[in-house]
C-alpha cells in the first residue's frame, strides 16, 4: 500500500498524531544525564515543567552495536574511541532505564526510548514502551528496523545522514510491513549550522510519507517553531541541565527555560495557523476595528421615502456601521422606503425588504433594551420594554440627563458603568497598581452619583443595579492562581471604599479574553462560575450574567456551562443575553452561535427566575435596533 494513500494519524497511547492535532514534542534525555540517576530525574521533571509530551531515553548493548575489535580500541580511529569512552561512562543500566520509566508514569509524562539494537528492543519490550524511536544512524538498518515492527508499535524514525534514495528506500520497507510510522527531517550535527537545516526537504519527505516531523540540533527555538509552521506534527530536541556539560550532545541541546520557550512557541503558533481549509473570517476584535475604522454608504443629502437613489444621493463616509461601499452598485437604482436625513447611515434593510421592527414582547421575567441618553427616548416609544439599561460612555458622564429625558417613566432601569474612561484608562478597581484603582473608584464614584441623580425619572426602581466590569485582567499572560486571588481582594477593598448607598454595584462574567481597543487581553477575575459564586456569597453580592462570556469561557477553561450557570443563577440580578462562537466570538444574534436557549431557558426558570435581561448583540442598535428585535424574536417562549 502507497504510504501517501494512508491515513495520516498515528497514537502513542492516548494521543494522537497527525495533520490537525497538536504537534507531538519530545523532549530528549538522550545520554545528557552523563550517567547520574538524579540528573536523569532533573531533566524529566524540567520536560514535565516546559510542557512536553514525552522525554525520551537512550538504550543499547555496545557488544551488539560495535564491533569487538572497536570495543577493545585496537583499529578505529579517536572519534569512534571518544564516543565509546562516554558512553560507557554515561550509559543508564537496564534497572536504572526502567526506573525512568516509572518515574515518568508517575509525572504523567509518556517515556519513550532508542534502542540501537534487537537486545534492547526485548528489553524494552518488558517495560511496556508503547512507541519507539529510530536513530539516523539506523534508518539503513533493515534487521532493527523489521524487529521493531514486529513489536506493532508505532515508530519516529530520523532521517538524518541519509540521501532521500535511501530514505525512500526504507520507507517502501516500512510500508511493505504496513508500519505505523513518522519520518523526522533531521540534520545529524551538533549544534547544526543553519545554512546545512534546509528545512523544505520536509516537503520532500511529506512527498515520501504523509507524516512528517522535524528532529532539531541547532542552536535557539526559531527553526524549530519554523518547522511546525511548515506543517511538522513531531518535534524532537535534545534538553539539558547545562549546555557546558560533558557529552556530544549537550551543545545542542536546549535548557530547560528555554525547552518551556519552545512548547510555548509550538502552542502558540498552533492557536494562530488556523484551519487551512476555513474561509477568512473576522475576529471580535477585527469587528470592533472595522466598525470604527472602515467607510460606509451615506445619504449625501435629505431623501424623503421613496426616493430612487442616484449616485448623488450617496457618500462614502467613516465609521463602518452601515452598508458596506462594496455595495453601492446594488444600492443605485433601489427606491428607498424610508425619509433619511443627511449623514444617516444606508443599511442591508434598504436593500431587502425594509428593517425588523420592534413590537411589545411577552417574557416571564422582565425585559429590556440597552440605550443611550440619546436614543433612549425613542425606543421607549417603540418597544414598550419593563427596563431600560442606560450604557454610558465616559463622555456622557459630563451630559445633562435631563436634556434627553423629561417627566417619570413606568419601568425600572440600570446602569452600565464606562469600562473606557478620558485618556485611554480602562476601569479596573482590583488592580494593584494603586494609582489607577484610585482612579477607577473616582470614576466609579461618578457613575454612582449619576446612577442617582437618574432615579428621579424612574422613581419605580429603588435601588437601581450598576453593571461593572471591575477590572483584573492582564496585556500578555494570565495571572497565577495567587496573583488571582490578590485582584480578588483588592476588588473586596474598592467595594468597601464606595458610596453605594440607594444604588447595587452588580459585576458583569467576563470572557477569558475581553477586547479593548479593537485588542485582545487576559481576564483574570470573574470569569470561573465557581469563584464568582463564592465571592457573591462571601461578600453577599449579585451579578450581572452575561451568557455570551460565560459560554467563551466555558469553551476556553473546559467547565460545564450548563452547571456554571446554575452555579451563577442564585446570585443574578440581571442579564446579558446574547450567543458565542469558539473562545472570542461573543455578542453574537441569537442562534447564530453555539448557545442552546432552550437549555439556557430551563436553567435561569429554575435558578434566576426573577432576574430581568436585555439583548446584549453586538452592533443590535444600528438600523433602528433591528439587531435587538430579532433577538427578542427567538428568545421569546423560550425564557
Amino acid at each position: 500500500m502507497n504510504s501517501t494513500t494512508r491515513a495520516a494519524a498515528i497514537r502513542i497511547g492516548e494521543r494522537s498524531i497527525g495533520d490537525g492535532q497538536p504537534c507531538y514534542v519530545i523532549a530528549e534525555v538522550g545520554n545528557n544525564h552523563n550517567g547520574d540517576v538524579d540528573r536523569a530525574i532533573a531533566l524529566v521533571d524540567a520536560a514535565v515543567a516546559a510542557g512536553a509530551d514525552c522525554a525520551k531515553f537512550q538504550m543499547r548493548k555496545l557488544d551488539e552495536v560495535y564491533r569487538a575489535s572497536s570495543l577493545s580500541g585496537k583499529d578505529d580511529d579517536l572519534a569512534v574511541e571518544y564516543t565509546l569512552d562516554l558512553l560507557r561512562r554515561f550509559e543508564l543500566t537496564t534497572d536504572q532505564q526502567r526506573r525512568m520509566a516509572a518515574y515518568c508514569a508517575f509525572k504523567g509524562i509518556q517515556y519513550l526510548c532508542t534502542p540501537w539494537d534487537a537486545s534492547s528492543v526485548a528489553t524494552l519490550e518488558t517495560f511496556g514502551v508503547q512507541a519507539y524511536k529510530v536513530a539516523s544512524a539506523d534508518l539503513t538498518n533493515l534487521p532493527l528496523l523489521a524487529r521493531l515492527v514486529a513489536t506493532g508499535k508505532p515508530l519516529i524514525v530520523s532521517t538524518g545522514m541519509s540521501t532521500s534514495d535511501e530514505i525512500r528506500a526504507a520507507a517502501n520497507f516500512l510500508d511493505a510491513r504496513s508500519a505505523q510510522y513518522v519520518l523526522l527531517h533531521c540534520q545529524s550535527t551538533y549544534p547544526a549550522a543553519l545554512h546545512n537545516i534546509h528545512l523544505r526537504f520536509m516537503e520532500t519527505l511529506r512527498e515520501i510519507h504523509p507524516l512528517v516531523g522535524y528532529s532539531g540540533h541547532e542552536r535557539g527555538t526559531a527553526v524549530s517553531i519554523g518547522a511546525v509552521a511548515m506543517g511538522a506534527v513531531v518535534i524532537e530536541r535534545h534538553i539539558t541541565l547545562d549546555r557546558e556539560m560533558e557529552g556530544p550532545d549537550h551543545a545542542a541541546s536546549l535548557e530547560p527555560g528555554e525547552f518551556k520557550a519552545l512548547v510555548s512557541g509550538i502552542r502558540e503558533l498552533e492557536a494562530a495557523r488556523g484551519d487551512k481549509l476555513a474561509a477568512r473570517a473576522l475576529s471580535q476584535g477585527e469587528l470592533i476595528n472595522r466598525e470604527n475604522l472602515a467607510k460606509s454608504l451615506v445619504a449625501a443629502r435629505d431623501l424623503p421615502a421613496g426616493t430612487v437613489v442616484t449616485d448623488s444621493d450617496v457618500a462614502v463616509r467613516s465609521p463602518g456601521q452601515g452598508l458596506s461601499p462594496l455595495r453601492m452598485p446594488d444600492l443605485i437604482g433601489k427606491r428607498i422606503g424610508r425619509a433619511m436625513a443627511r449623514d444617516d447611515y444606508f443599511f442591508q434593510s434598504d436593500l431587502d425588504d425594509g428593517a425588523a421592527t420592534a413590537r411589545r414582547y411577552r417574557f416571564d421575567r422582565p425585559w429590556g433594551v440597552p440605550v443611550r441618553y440619546h436614543d433612549a427616548q425613542r425606543f421607549l416609544e417603540i418597544c414598550q420594554p419593563d427596563i431600560i439599561e442606560f450604557h454610558l460612555s465616559y463622555s456622557d458622564m459630563e451630559r445633562d440627563p435631563a436634556a434627553y429625558l423629561s417627566g417619570r417613566y413606568e419601568l425600572d432601569f440600570v446602569v452600565h458603568a464606562p469600562e473606557l474612561f478620558a485618556g485611554s484608562k480602562l476601569m479596573d478597581l482590583a488592580t494593584p497598581d494603586e494609582g489607577l484603582r484610585r482612579y477607577s473608584l473616582q470614576q466609579t464614584q461618578a457613575v454612582i452619583d449619576i446612577t442617582r441623580g437618574l432615579k428621579k425619572f424612574f422613581p419605580r426602581t429603588s435601588r437601581p443595579p450598576i453593571v461593572a466590569n471591575v477590572g483584573g485582567f492582564t496585556m500578555d499572560k494570565p495571572l497565577s492562581p495567587e496573583r488571582k486571588a490578590e485582584c480578588y481582594r483588592i476588588f473586596a477593598a474598592s467595594l468597601a471604599e464606595l458610596d453605594l448607598d440607594g444604588v447595587e454595584l452588580i459585576p458583569q462574567t467576563m470572557a477569558p479574553f475581553p477586547w479593548h481597543f479593537g485588542g485582545q487581553r487576559h481576564q483574570n477575575i470573574f470569569i470561573l462560575p465557581d469563584e464568582s459564586a463564592a465571592f457573591c456569597a462571601r461578600h453577599n453580592l449579585r451579578m450581572c450574567v452575561d451568557i455570551s462570556h460565560t459560554k467563551l469561557a466555558a469553551n476556553h477553561f473546559g467547565f460545564d456551562f450548563a452547571e456554571g450557570l446554575a452555579q451563577l443563577g442564585p446570585h443574578t440580578a440581571h442579564l446579558h443575553l446574547g450567543d458565542a462562537r469558539g473562545l472570542d466570538g461573543e455578542g453574537l444574534q441569537v442562534g447564530e452561535g453555539e448557545i442552546d436557549f432552550d437549555q439556557v431557558g430551563a436553567i435561569l426558570r429554575k435558578h434566576a427566575p426573577h432576574a430581568s435581561f436585555i439583548p446584549e448583540i453586538w452592533q443590535g442598535h444600528k438600523n433602528t435596533g433591528k439587531g435587538f428585535w430579532t433577538a427578542l424574536e427567538r428568545l421569546e417562549g423560550r425564557l
